[in-house]
């Protein structure tokens, strides 16, 4: 995946008649078709895993919320961004983690099903907390409605997801067969809305002078650390560590780069950080893994 995401980054940003043709008015569309995917990969039980482990799921919400979006606000006024930018970054900083982080924590042989619990219940929180720590931190520079943007997240991201747990429910057999094909639905998918995003920001992007992919890059690999840190000073165990910097480093970019279209129509580079984030992440990911998974905790 993490390959074929770069390439398409690659030739979406340097030949960017390629992939005009897809259009940015498909982002929405497509990211509600990735989290129906995401639908239909869950359990009811995982929502319940608040209820076993609600310590744990605290904590991975409390640092879902807080820690990403202060380093995004941080890195963005120390990189000096202009506001579009800026508010792109902290809008990848508030949403909540993605699927991406439950695949990267199987990899890395962490606790997949505390991953999953953290994403499916920062997921459901998302509609009320992503634009309020948005609205925090942007409130002074940007206008924004929250009430949209709390419809937008039930619209792409809730509605979906429940129709692909509905369907499940009463067609578990088909679902289960078409599992199978879920992966290459989602990879293409994402592919698409990068490179929707980032042919049609091409210039503006190479203007930034790789600023942005700077702080992309920083405020992924911080979130990592701070993921880990925070687990080994709570002193979970070596699979939950794993699984806190994998579910803390990696965003719900897709989301972040939708919402910014969206919320944001008048700032077109603030979709830019989410779809640069989708890119990188799921390099570090996969490299992050590879390295936590020969990890045992010696």
């Amino acid at each position: 995946m993490a390959a074929i995401i770069l390439g398409v980054a690659v030739v979406s940003l340097f030949i960017p008649k390629t992939a005009l043709w897809v259009q940015t008015s498909w982002i929405n569309n497509l990211l509600m078709l990735v989290m129906f995917g995401m639908g239909l990969t869950l359990n009811p039980r995982d929502f319940l895993m608040v209820l076993k482990r609600p310590k744990e799921i605290l904590i991975g919400g409390v640092a879902q919320f807080t820690i990403m979006p202060i380093l995004a606000f941080t890195l963005g006024k120390l990189f000096g961004l202009d506001t579009a930018l800026l508010a792109g970054v902290i809008l990848v900083g508030t949403c909540p983690g993605g699927t991406a982080s439950n695949v990267m924590t199987y990899l890395a042989k962490g606790d997949v099903a505390l991953s999953v619990g953290m994403t499916s219940v920062n997921t459901l929180l998302a509609p009320i907390l992503t634009p309020m720590i948005t609205y925090l931190f942007l409130r002074t520079s940007v206008d924004m409605d929250i009430l949209a943007m709390f419809f937008s997240i039930v619209k792409i991201v809730i509605v979906p997801i429940g129709l692909g747990l509905l369907m499940t429910k009463l067609w578990g057999n088909l679902t289960q067969k078409a599992g199978a094909y879920l992966p290459f639905v989602s990879v293409v998918a994402i592919a698409l809305i990068i490179a929707s995003v980032v042919s049609h920001n091409a210039e503006r992007i190479l203007e930034t002078g790789f600023i942005i992919f700077a702080v992309v890059m920083l405020h992924n690999l911080l979130g990592y650390a701070a993921g880990f840190g925070i687990a080994s000073i709570l002193h979970m165990n070596v699979p939950q560590k794993k699984a806190m910097s994998m579910e803390i480093g990696m965003q719900n970019s897709g989301l972040a780069a939708s919402l910014a279209m969206t919320s944001f129509p008048n700032l077109a580079m603030a979709t830019v950080p989410g779809a640069i984030f989708s890119v990188w992440h799921n390099i570090s990911g996969g490299i992050l893994a590879s390295v936590f998974r020969k990890w045992n905790g010696k």
